[in-house]
C-alpha cells in the first residue's frame, strides 16, 4: 500500500497565504474574533497576519491551510461570477435565503468556525459560477 503525502509548504508561503485570507475576511467586514474562528489561528497570529509584517513566517498545520485554501476559493469564485468589487466583497456579508443558509449571510455560517460549514459554503458559492471559469 502507497501512502501519500501532503506537499511541505513553507512558513513564508503559509505566512503569505495567511496574510491574504485575513486581507479578504476584512474586506468581507469579518471581525476578528470572526476571522480567528474561520481560520482556526489565535488573536496574535491573526493581528500578525493583518499587519503584513514583511518577512514573517508561521507554522500551520493542515486544517489551517485547508481553511485559507477555502477562503482563497471562496474570494476567486466571487470574482468570477461579480463583475462588481461591491458585490464580489458584500455578498458575504448579505443575507442569504436560499436553503441552506435560512436568512443567515455566508459569513455569519463561516464564522461558526466548523470546517463542514467552510466547505458547504464555499461549494454552494463555487456552483454559482457554473461553466464561467
Amino acid at each position: 500500500m502507497t501512502t501519500v503525502e501532503a506537499p511541505v509548504i513553507s512558513k513564508t508561503t503559509a505566512a503569505s497565504g495567511l496574510t491574504a485570507a485575513v486581507a479578504i475576511l476584512q474586506k468581507w467586514g469579518a471581525t476578528g474574533e470572526q476571522g480567528t474562528a474561520i481560520l482556526r489561528v489565535s488573536r496574535s497570529t491573526y493581528a500578525r497576519a493583518k499587519r503584513r509584517d514583511p518577512g514573517w513566517e508561521v507554522n500551520l498545520d493542515g486544517d489551517q491551510l485547508t481553511r485559507i485554501s477555502l477562503v482563497l476559493n471562496m474570494h476567486a469564485a466571487l470574482r468570477v461570477i461579480f463583475d462588481n468589487p461591491e458585490n464580489h466583497y458584500g455578498f458575504m456579508a448579505m443575507a442569504n435565503h436560499n436553503g441552506y443558509f435560512d436568512g443567515r449571510s455566508p459569513l455569519e455560517i463561516i464564522a461558526q468556525g466548523g470546517i463542514l460549514s467552510l466547505y458547504e459554503v464555499y461549494r454552494r458559492i463555487d456552483s454559482l459560477r457554473g461553466a464561467q471559469w
